[in-house]
């Protein structure tokens, strides 16, 4: 037994670590030796089979291969709710993967309708103030704002703001990139000087935290000398 388990975890590490680098061919390889394994010896049904579906489903989504990428997220789904029924916690991950892909679709109703099910769950499961329920607020602020609904989606980013300064403090990157979606929000909505003060806000947050030479410090540097041009 030692030997499979061995063999699948190393695959699923090495898949982790390529994936992370963007190796996303090598990664795929990885994690479908891991879940041919996990399938064999554990059964279709076992939480590291739904956890390898996961894992795939990200990495065809990472390479843009969307139709993929849905199909092992539905067969993570729909494997769960079998299982779980429909208002485990873990659907909440699912419903989550399955509204990034379809925002990435520009199918944006479908993502909303996705992210709409994984807040409602983490809502009920988790309470109003557990970070998760603030990453779903800021998905749903996101897909808002792309479909020109800038007041629902400041609506949804602040309420995300609100939860993440009291769960992590004032100077964590997660609120750095609540600061940076707010002025996005701002900036489509023309009112340039709410979205330099927020901008500000998140560059200050990375300077710190991340320093002057991480790709997010990097990007939201960008953002703002256009903003001041």
């Amino acid at each position: 037994e030692s030997s499979w388990v061995q063999l699948s975890y190393l695959n699923h590490q090495l898949g982790f670590s390529l994936k992370h680098v963007a190796q996303h061919d090598e990664a795929l390889e990885c994690y479908q030796k891991s879940l041919a394994i996990w399938l064999k010896q554990l059964g279709s049904g076992h939480p590291q089979v739904l956890n390898g579906y996961n894992n795939i489903g990200e990495v065809y989504n990472k390479k843009g291969e969307y139709d993929k990428a849905l199909e092992y997220h539905q067969k993570s789904l729909d494997i769960k709710l079998k299982q779980l029924g429909s208002n485990h916690p873990s659907l909440a991950i699912s419903y989550h993967n399955i509204g990034l892909v379809y925002n990435n679709k520009s199918e944006h109703d479908k993502a909303l309708e996705y992210h709409q099910k994984s807040l409602t769950i983490r809502l009920k499961q988790l309470g109003s103030d557990h970070p998760d329920v603030a990453t779903s607020y800021n998905n749903i602020g996101v897909i808002h704002n792309t479909k020109g609904q800038h007041d629902k989606a400041l609506e949804h980013h602040q309420k995300s703001l609100a939860i993440m300064l009291k769960q992590l403090g004032p100077d964590h990157p997660d609120v750095a990139t609540n600061y940076y979606n707010i002025a996005f929000v701002y900036k489509a909505k023309k009112d340039l000087p709410k979205a330099l003060e927020y901008c500000e806000k998140a560059y200050a947050i990375l300077l710190k935290k991340l320093g002057p030479n991480h790709p997010h410090t990097k990007l939201v540097k960008g953002q703002l000398d256009a903003l001041k041009e």
